[in-house]
């Protein structure tokens, strides 16, 4: 080996009586030589290693005397030279990793004496040439790795000296050929990665010098051939990824050299045999993704040579044996995606050469084993998507090597274990959908203490602990995690406000939605540049969309919908060219929407719905023909929609001003439009002329409409009340809103709402707002109530003013509120009508706002009223109506503790007979016979000799 560069002189060819020529492992490029054809006394020609272009020259079937001819490792191309067949004293002819082309030639059936042929790793294309066959000295033949195609030749069959026949990664197809049996001296056989087709033959058993068989990635099809286990030689036996049915053969369990075995991929179906508990220097096993019953045999506990295990993708079931303890040489053990119950074996815990173990997709229960802290090698667990449950064991905190961690949809509880970046290598930690409560732990995000305790944490790079119960604020320490690229803390309880510490970071993914963050979006989070999904959504943010997240210009997925963002959509958001989703929905957004929209050109989803959005939809949206599903209902949008299908069947509903050719939409009127846009035209050049000579002339009028306009608001103001022609009641300036909003809402009866209203100079008063109905079907009974509040003036009786408490009903009905209404306050207030109709001011004064006994019922006609009323407060039956009383009209002292609100303490002696007398009083109200109940102003006259409290307190019934 030298350092040798440049490229061979044609000169080379003057050297006739050289025997031996070795320029190999060199820097020599460019092409052979035609020349060196006459070295016809050279028996070894070694040039290989090199950086040799262009073809072989045929004049290399000249060197009569070669016997060794080694070309590999160049880049020669073109075509194997015929010519090469006339070398009949070659024994060893090496072209391997080249970029040599077209067929193999037949010709090189002439090198009788050909031992070692190795054509592989080129793009040679074509069928094996049968006269290969007639190489019967040859001993070892590679023509794997190109695009060769049709059968294996039968020819192939009397190379009966052959030891090593590779023919992998080809296109070969058609049956293995039964002569392959007659290769007895045969040791190592790769047909793999090919098309061939049927059964394996059955000749193969005649082979029983074999010590690697490899017949994998083909499609094979029938069953492991029972006499399989006759090849006793055979160390290495893949089949893999194939279509081999039946049965795994329990023969296989003679084999006892077998090293390596891989059956995985294909379609076995019934228990692992317990025989292969045999295969005592088994290193390696796969049976994966097949269609495997039954339980683990606990056989496999005896391979204790094993180093790989591999059963995932079956349908075991059943428990992991404990067994599986006792190998302990170990390095990977993979059951995932069966059907495996129970708990995990505590002697996993002897598994100490462990690096990855994967149990996930189970049916597996209880605890992670304590026994797993000695697992100090381990660098991959995953365990999710099962039923474990309990505490995270704080003994993972031992795993120092540990790298990934997904212990996902489990059902595990309690607070996150602290300390789990023990050695510093923890990338991957997920633990989404489980039961865990708590804070996330500062130890988790804080470098400062890994420096000391947990040796950095800089490698973790995704941190999910969705789905959870977590609860408290993000803490700001997790701006440390310098390597972090994906955190999903999206489902659970957090608080606060996003840490402005997260803007340190190169998040590529970020998943806040479905918690209670409040604030604004930080500034600091405009350096995350590298984001690819970011999801706030589903929050109490406000404030307006950052500008910065423009430069987010890698995003594909935006979603900011559920919050209390306002303002405008902000241009900058046209930036973000590679945006594939928008929802910006159920938000406080105002004004046009943006133009720039129409920069993103891969949007496939925008949702804008549920907003203040106004003006028209740009029509250069409409340029984006990638859009799939639009979503702008509910906004404030008007003018035509854009000509493009996404929005023919977008959701508009809720924009009173869109036209369209659209189902649900006016059609737009667009010859008026052109006209108008023209009149507008003409109309600014006529402004434009006339503007200045009439400019004071418009001011002075602009004044004095003005000064109209405020001496008219005066007068519409000191006519807030007044009737119209019908006699109904009516109030001008009243703002539409405050009688559709529920904030406002102080009282609601069975035939209206009572509102809060701020009018000027008068103040706040209560409106009560009818139900649609109410005014037709009751004509007459509105209007004597009407006339009763309108006639009546009485100090509890409301006349048209508002009442600062709230309605008896909404105190009675608040825990804190109803507190505050004792005893004393409480016996004052007798009604005869729904606790929703009366309103208490500050001092718990109660006044009456509805007169339910206003109601008129025909004379002649049965009538009846289903009960009604706020618990403990139901009212007395009105004339005509029949009630049935549910307690009896007398009551002692230990009856009254069933009847009293438990909220308030028990009532002194004073109060306690006056309750009694109202009880008694209302039984008596429940009579059956109407005759029987006493009169209104009886109990006027009772109510008013009441004494628990002076009598200023005590109110009366009309």
């Amino acid at each position: 080996m030298n350092q040798l560069f440049g490229i061979i002189p044609p000169a080379i060819g003057n050297l006739t009586n050289l025997v031996y020529l070795d320029l190999s492992i060199n820097h020599i490029s460019g092409k052979i030589p035609p020349q060196i054809g006459s070295l016809s006394k050279v028996e070894t020609l070694f040039i290989f290693d090199n950086h040799l272009n262009d073809l072989i020259p045929f004049e290399i079937g000249k060197m009569k005397s070669l016997e060794v001819l080694l070309l590999d490792r160049n880049n020669l191309s073109g075509p194997i030279p015929t010519t090469l067949g006339d070398l009949t004293e070659l024994k060893t002819m090496y072209l391997y990793s080249n970029q040599l082309f077209g067929l193999i030639p037949r010709e090189l059936g002439n090198l009788k004496s050909l031992t070692y042929l190795d054509l592989s790793t080129n793009h040679l294309t074509g069928p094996i040439p049968s006269e290969l066959g007639n190489l019967i000295n040859l001993i070892e033949i590679d023509l794997s790795k190109s695009q060769l195609t049709g059968s294996i030749p039968i020819t192939i069959g009397d190379l009966t000296e052959l030891k090593i026949l590779y023919l992998f990664s080809n296109q070969l197809s058609g049956f293995n050929p039964r002569e392959l049996g007659n290769l007895k001296s045969l040791t190592y056989l790769d047909l793999s990665t090919n098309q061939l087709t049927g059964p394996i033959p059955s000749e193969l058993r005649n082979l029983i010098n074999l010590t690697e068989i490899d017949l994998s990635k083909g499609q094979l099809t029938g069953s492991i051939l029972i006499t399989i286990g006759d090849l006793t030689e055979l160390k290495i036996l893949d089949l893999f990824s194939n279509q081999l049915f039946g049965f795994i053969r329990r023969e296989l369990g003679n084999l006892k050299s077998l090293t390596d075995l891989d059956l995985s991929t294909n379609h076995f179906t019934r228990p692992i045999p317990s025989e292969l508990g045999n295969l005592i220097n088994l290193t390696e096993i796969d049976l994966s993704k097949s269609q495997l019953t039954g339980s683990i045999p606990i056989t496999i506990g005896d391979l204790t040579k094993l180093k790989l295990l591999y059963f995932f993708s079956n349908q075991l079931s059943g428990p992991i044996p404990s067994e599986l303890g006792n190998l302990k040489n170990l390095n990977g053990l993979s059951l995932y995606e069966n059907q495996l119950t129970g708990p995990i074996p505590a002697s996993f815990g002897n598994l100490r050469s462990l690096q990855f173990l994967y149990l996930n997709a189970n049916k597996l229960t209880g605890p992670i084993p304590a026994s797993f802290g000695n697992l100090r090698n381990l660098q991959f667990m995953y365990l999710s998507a099962n039923k474990l449950s309990d505490s995270i064991p704080k003994e993972l905190a031992y795993l120092d090597n540990l790298e990934e961690l997904i212990i996902s949809e489990n059902q595990f509880s309690g607070h996150l274990t602290e300390h789990l970046c023990q050695g510093g290598k923890l990338e991957n930690f997920t633990v989404n959908s489980n039961k865990l409560s708590g804070p996330i732990p500062r130890s988790m995000s804080k470098c400062s203490s890994f420096k000391r305790q947990l040796g950095k944490c800089k490698k973790l790079t995704d941190f999910r602990v969705a789905r959870n119960r977590i609860s408290g604020h993000i803490p700001p320490e997790i701006g440390n995690l310098k390597g972090l690229q994906g955190l999903d803390l999206s489902a659970n309880h957090l608080v606060g406000k996003i840490p402005r510490e997260l803007g340190k970071l190169t998040l590529v993914n970020l998943f806040l939605q479905n918690n209670q963050i409040s604030s604004n979006i930080p500034m600091e989070l405009g350096s995350m540049t590298k984001l690819e999904s970011l999801d706030l959504s589903d929050n109490k943010l406000n404030g307006s969309i950052p500008t910065f997240i423009g430069d987010y210009i890698h995003l594909f997925q935006l979603k900011l919908s559920n919050n209390k963002f306002g303002q405008n959509i902000p241009m900058e958001i046209g930036k973000i060219t590679q945006l594939n989703v928008l929802d910006l929905s159920y938000n406080l957004l105002v004004g046009d929407i943006t133009p720039q929209l129409a920069n993103l050109k891969v949007l496939v989803n925008l949702n804008l719905s549920h907003n203040g959005l106004s003006g028209l939809i740009p029509k250069e949206v409409g340029s984006l023909t990638g859009l799939q599903d639009v979503v702008l209902s509910y906004n404030e949008l008007e003018g035509p929609i854009p000509n493009n299908k996404a929005f023919m069947n977008a959701s508009l509903e809720g924009n009173k001003g869109l036209c369209g050719n659209v189902t649900g939409l006016q059609p737009c009127d667009r010859p008026s439009s052109v006209v108008k846009k023209h009149s507008m035209a003409k109309g600014r050049k006529v402004i434009l002329i006339t503007v200045l000579p009439v400019m004071g002339a418009l001011l002075l009028l602009y004044v004095f409409i003005g000064v109209l306009f405020m001496c008219n608001k005066r007068r519409r103001v000191r006519d807030v009340e007044r009737r119209d022609g019908d006699g109904w009641l009516s109030i001008s300036m009243l703002d539409g809103k405050t009688l559709v909003d529920a904030k406002f809402c102080i009282g609601q009866g069975g035939y209206g709402s009572v509102y809060k209203v701020n009018l000027p100079l008068l103040g706040n008063i209560a409106v009560k707002r009818f139900h649609s109905s109410y005014r037709n079907i009751h004509p007459k009974s509105f209007m004597n109530e009407v006339r009763a509040l309108t006639g009546i003036k009485h100090r509890n009786i409301v006349n048209l003013y508002y009442v600062e408490m709230r309605s008896l009903s909404s105190i009675l009905s608040d825990e804190v509120e109803s507190k505050k209404l004792d005893w004393f306050k409480r016996v004052n207030i007798i009604k005869d009508i729904s606790s929703s109709n009366v309103l208490l001011d500050s001092e718990y004064e109660a006044r009456v706002v509805d007169f339910g006994i206003s109601k008129l019922l025909k004379p002649d006609s049965s009538n009846c009223t289903a009960l009604a009323g706020t618990y403990g407060y139901v009212a007395p039956a009105s004339w005509g109506i029949h009630y049935r009383a549910s307690k009896s009209s007398t009551i002692d002292h230990e009856q009254l503790g069933d009847l009293l609100d438990e909220r308030l303490p028990y009532p002194e002696d004073r109060v306690k007979e006056v309750l009694i007398f109202i009880i008694k009083l209302a039984c008596s109200c429940l009579l059956e016979s109407t005759k029987s109940r006493p009169t209104m102003h009886f109990i006027s006259h009772k109510s008013s000799s009441m004494d628990a409290r002076p009598h200023t307190h005590v109110k009366r019934v009309l």
